[in-house]
């Protein structure tokens, strides 16, 4: 096989995989999808608001989880019941 042959074809792979990656993170970028029969559809992406809203009941559940990781209480039954206590919070929210 030609030397030529076989970097003209590593090439065009090459220059083929390049241009799926660049599509795919485009698409990823925007919210386009192309589901298995090659349909392509658009999804609808969270407003600001909402993902704000998310982000800060997030902050507000890994507050609570630190608190409980770094209870200081020293009687053991005393910090088993706080720890209840916090968990039944969390599933409230």
């Amino acid at each position: 096989m030609d030397k030529w042959l076989v970097i003209m074809v590593l090439g065009s792979v090459a220059i083929t995989s390049l241009a799926r990656l660049l599509r795919a993170k485009h698409d990823a970028q925007y919210g386009i999808v192309t589901d298995r029969k090659g349909r392509v559809q658009m999804v609808a992406q969270p407003a600001d608001s909402e993902l704000q809203h998310e982000v800060e009941t997030l902050r507000e559940r890994i507050k609570v989880l630190e608190r409980i990781a770094t209870d200081a209480n020293s009687s053991q039954g005393r910090h088993t019941n706080n720890l209840s206590a916090e968990i039944e919070s969390l599933r409230d929210r």
